[in-house]
Formats: C-alpha cells, structure tokens, sequence
C-alpha cells in the first residue's frame, strides 16, 4: 500500500492525543456496554468501528472544530477493541455461572479472563500484520476498507451523526417502552398443534434486531433465518411433542430447547472445523511470512522503515507475551487449585489461541469479522481443552473450570484479533502509524476489561442470564458451552443423536456451498450463520430477516454504489444508533429493576398493539433508511 494512503508517510499529523484517548476511551465503555446487551440478548454483536468513526468525526470535527483523521481513527480503533472484548465475554463467561461451577459473576477471574484474551489477541495478531494485512493482496478486511472510506469522506465534512443519535432516541424509547414500562410485549408468538405436531411462529418485538439484520445485510440475515426454518418449522413438527398437560407453545419450545437446539451445535462444530480446513494455506504462507518481518534497529535509520509501517518491538511484545501467560497460568491455577491442570491448561490456551487468532485474522480478510465463525472456533478450543483433560483422567468442577477458562480467553482473544485486523486495515489505507494504533488498542482491551464484571452482573441480576424464562436474556453461546461441558463433565447428557443430525447438517451446507461457489452465484450457503439460526430461537430470526430485507430493498433504489456511501448510509447509521439506543437503555433499566424491582411495572402488552408499534417503528426506519446522506 506503500505511496497509496490517504495521509503519506512523509507526512506526521496529530494521532495519539488526549482528546482522541479519552474519547476512545468513553467509546469503547459504551460500545461494549451496548455489545455485551446485544450479544446476551441475541447471540450476536456488531462492529462498533463505523459507528464510533462517524461519533468521533462529530464531536471532533463538528463540536470541537479541530481533529485529524488519524485521531478520528485511533478512537474507532480503541472502541472496536471494547466492542470484540465483549463479544469474548458474554459468549463463554455466563456458561461458568450456568453450569454451576461459579455462583456469581467473580471480580477479578471475570476481569482476567477479558484482560488476558484480549491482549493475548494483540500479541499473537501484530506479528503477522504485514503478512495478511499489507501483502496479501486477496484478503480485503471489508470492515476496515469501509471503515476508512468513511473516514476518509468525513474529511470532506458530513458526518452523519445526526442519523446515529436519531436511532438512539428511537432505540431507547422502544426499549423503556418494552422493559420500562412493560407497554409492548417481548415476543408476539403463538403455536397450534395437530395431532402430535407443533407448528410454531412468532417474531420478537425488538427494533434492536432490525437493526442487527440491516447492518449485517440479505445473505446472512437468510441464511440465519433458514436455519431457524430448519429447526422449528420443519424439526420441531417432524419430531412432535405434544404432551398432556402442556400447551402447544409450552411443547414447541421444550422440543427446541432440550433437542432442536444441539442440531445447531452438532452444525457449528463442523463448520469451525471446516473454516479452520479451509485457509489452511492462508494461514500457512501468512506465518512463514512472519520470517520477513523488519529489524528494529531499521526503524528511523536513513532508507529505513517509513512510518506508516512501523508496528510496536518485537521485544515489546514478547515481553507482554510472557507476562500474560504467566498471569494466565497463576489465573488458571486460582481456578482449579491444581499447579499441574494449570499448566497444562495454559498449555492448551496458549496454542490453540495462536492458531485461532491466525485463522480469525484470515478469516476477516476473506469475509469480514462480522462473519468470522467465532462460536465455531470456541467450540474447537472447547473440545480440545475437553478431549486432553479426559485423557489426563480429569473431571468434576476442576475440568470444567479448566476448560471453560480456555475457552473464555480463546474467545476473547479470537474476537479481539478479527477486529484489530480490521481496524489495522483501516489504518494502512489512511496512512495511521501502525505501532500506535496497537498502542490504542492495548490501551483499549485494559480500561473496559474492569468495567464488564459489574455491568454483567446487573444484567444478570435484573433480566437474568440463560435462564430460559421470559424476558431474559438467553445467552446461547453460553448457554451451549454450559451443556457441552456439563456433558463431558458433569452429570448433564447430551442428545447426541441430534448432534449428529447436525453435523450431517453442516456436511450437506457444504456440498451445497461449494456447488453455489463453483455456479458463481452471489448467495452462498456458508455453514455457521445457519448453524447459529438452528440454535437460536425463530423469534429471533424474523426482525433480522426483516432488517437484511429492508437493506436489500432500499440498496436496489438507492444510487450508493461505494464502499463509502453503503458503509455511511443514513441506514446503516440510523440502525447503529438504534442498536446503542435499546442496548444501552436495557442496561440503564437494569438499575431500578435491580434495586426497586417493587416499583416496576407488574402487566404484559398487548399482542396487537405491540406489533402495531413494532411495525411502525420499522416503517420509521425504511423512511429514515431511503433518504439522501445530507448530515
């Protein structure tokens, strides 16, 4: 990219400044606050990275009349490393409390475990920046490249704030409407049975997941919602289940959750494998790369290494590295109590950290992060961690601490790595220094890390985490590793028939997949978006499919035909703001249901009503949405 970036590399400009830290700083809270609420609630997160560009470019620029697009970029930077560290968390972490080895939310292992991810994912990522980021020509880090066309357009003025802060009044009244004032129902659904057979249907009245499905786009909002076809429209009626005693919504959401479900585990599995098989190569040539990496003392010398690409000392890194994994070793051994299991175990994390940050790295600059198979992933590092220990003979909560501890910090670190690569992209593009963007980012994974423990803990204690119950927050992804773990360890089983129909499942996509890839056609049957819709509830499904609906409407009229203008739609602003909106506000309402809980409304919406404003909401949106980027 040498003698291609927006700002050269002859060329220093303000980029790590106070205003642009603390910034940084408050976006990244915000965006993991709002994230890990997204992710609990849905089992899936956004990248914050567009969003927090286009906040930062306001108040920069339009507030404060001053900013430089390398300081709008380190703040994205540093709220995209919040973001993915909550994305870690809220995946692995609940399943601890679910399984039973933990009663609470503890402080500091809840704090280690982000910590150690995320920097871990730092670490194991800079390295091999200018492999997979700068030479490699075919992996084009989407996020990042719109990321930095945003950026890039925001220097020729219009930020689009006004879209972004218009959906968070939108977001957070819907959401005091639902949870504040229980005015609007959570999930309008019902189910009729014939005979023995379940026929369920129902949409959950969540603008947040419009949102969500706008901002992820028609191929992957499909493909989520045909999983959930697969599993409640064709498995559950095939199966039945009617019972005596139970009504037919009662029995279609037992069939699904003690059967249905583990059809999408048995899919994930195999599509972790598969993507892992599949840049085998990528991954590969991108760490023998690691071999051309430039010599410290050529930085600043006469013909040496230009500014633009100069990434953090390697003696620097291997210094933190040591360091985390000795703290991850004392952290594992605190959990156990077993200086052997803890060795072992940070054995464990420690390679296959290394393997999936490569592989989520990669993945990004094929596909994106936001479509990187991070549930699969985890859940290869969970049943390696599982496989060695029952080798070893270990078992009882000592195992499944052990192995719910790798597979947090894999998690953490797997998530944090695909999207600093992103953001690593942006900053070749705008000519960013890249060893201070991972200065940013270090700086980005620590300060957040302390404030998750808390805010999870009031989300568990107002809404409830996987409890199944209504108005809870389901937490799937955890949820999943809870029974996975409690399955090899504890006293729970698996139904290991309907894993296995899974993994049949997730062969079959394959062949499929590659079948579309050799037609050359546009839609794609990729493996995990079907798998997570087989293992989240249909309700879900249905506002995501109605977002990535809208989107492919709205982009068929529009005349936005760049990266920049897609990326910077009053759509995509305007559902990001929505999003923060009801996340945020879910968070803010978890205080008096906390502590009043006396005081909070005790009565349940009206199904037609709910709806109603529900589906006006959305007509807002597609409003809003098909309107000329002006702000």
């Amino acid at each position: 990219m040498k003698g291609k970036t927006f700002v050269p590399a002859e060329k220093s400009i303000a980029e790590i400044t106070i205003r642009s830290m603390l910034l940084g700083i408050v976006l990244s809270l915000i965006m993991a606050a709002a994230n890990m609420y997204v992710g609990l609630y849905a089992g899936m997160t956004v990248s914050a990275s567009i969003p927090a560009a286009v906040i930062s470019m306001g108040i920069l620029r339009g507030i404060m009349r001053r900013g430089t697009i390398l300081e709008n970029n380190i703040v994205q930077t540093m709220a995209s490393t919040g973001e993915s560290l909550a994305a870690g968390l809220i995946f692995t972490v609940p399943a601890l409390v679910l399984v039973g080895a933990w009663q609470e939310y503890h402080f500091w292992p809840t704090t280690l475990i982000v910590l150690l991810g995320g920097i871990l994912g730092i670490v194991f990522m800079v390295p091999m920046r200018r492999a997979l980021i700068v030479q490699r020509k075919d992996l084009v880090y989407p996020e990042g490249l719109a990321c930095a066309e945003v950026l890039i357009a925001g220097e020729e003025g219009g930020s689009g704030i006004r879209s972004i802060l218009l959906g968070m009044v939108f977001g957070s009244v819907f959401k005091f409407l639902l949870a504040g004032m229980k005015f609007i129902k959570e999930t309008v659904e019902g189910a009729v049975a014939v005979g023995n057979r379940i026929f369920y249907m129902g949409s959950d009245m969540s603008v947040m997941l419009v949102g969500v499905g706008y901002i992820v786009n028609i191929n992957i909002a499909i493909l989520i919602s045909i999983g959930g076809a697969i599993g409640w429209l064709i498995a559950i009626p095939l199966m039945g289940g009617m019972t005596e005693g139970m009504t037919p919504l009662d029995a279609a959401w037992e069939l699904w959750g003690t059967k249905i479900k583990y059809m999408g585990v048995g899919a994930m599995i195999i599509g972790g494998l598969y993507s892992i098989w599949n840049v085998r190569q990528g991954i590969i040539a991108g760490i023998t790369g690691l071999r051309g990496t430039p010599k410290e003392s050529d930085i600043g010398s006469p013909g040496g290494i230009p500014r633009t690409e100069r990434d953090m000392p390697l003696r620097w890194l291997l210094v933190i590295f040591i360091a985390t994994v000795l703290a991850t070793f004392f952290f594992y051994d605190s959990l156990v109590n077993h200086v052997g299991i803890a060795l072992t175990t940070t054995l464990i994390m420690v390679v296959t950290a290394f393997l999936f940050v490569a592989v989520a790295t990669y993945i990004a600059g094929l596909v994106g992060s936001s479509n990187s198979p991070v549930s699969g992933m985890t859940i290869c590092a969970l049943l390696i961690a599982a496989g060695i220990l029952l080798a070893l003979g270990i078992r009882g909560d000592s195992a499944i601490l052990a192995t719910l501890g790798v597979a947090g910090v894999v998690c953490c670190a797997t998530c944090t790595s695909g999207d600093i690569a992103q953001d690593l992209k942006t900053g070749v593009l705008v000519g960013a220094t890249p060893a201070k963007q991972q200065f940013a980012e270090i700086i980005g994974a620590v300060v957040p890390a302390f404030f998750f423990a808390p805010i999870i803990t009031l989300l568990d204690n107002a809404y409830g985490i996987g409890t199944g119950e209504a108005g809870a927050l389901r937490a799937p992804q955890a949820a999943l590793f809870a029974s996975l773990t409690d399955g090899f360890f504890g006293d729970g089983s698996l139904p290991w028939s309907m894993v296995f129909i899974g993994i049949g499942i997730g062969v079959a996509l394959i062949i499929i997949d590659k079948y579309l890839e050799k037609r050359g056609t546009v839609f794609r049957a990729h493996v995990m978006p079907i798998a997570v819709g087989i293992y989240l509830p249909l309700s879900l499904d249905i506002p995501i499919l109605i977002g990535g609906f809208l989107r492919h409407f709205l982009d068929g009229r529009s005349k936005r035909k760049t990266e920049s203008e897609l990326a910077h739609s009053p759509g995509i602003l305007f559902g990001s703001g929505i999003i923060a909106g009801e996340a945020l506000m879910g968070i803010l309402l978890a205080i008096p249901m906390y502590f009043w809980p006396e005081r909070m409304p005790d009565r349940e919406g009206n199904s037609i009503v709910s709806l109603a404003i529900f589906l006006a909401v959305v007509a807002v949106y597609a409003r809003i949405a098909s309107r000329k980027q002006t702000e």
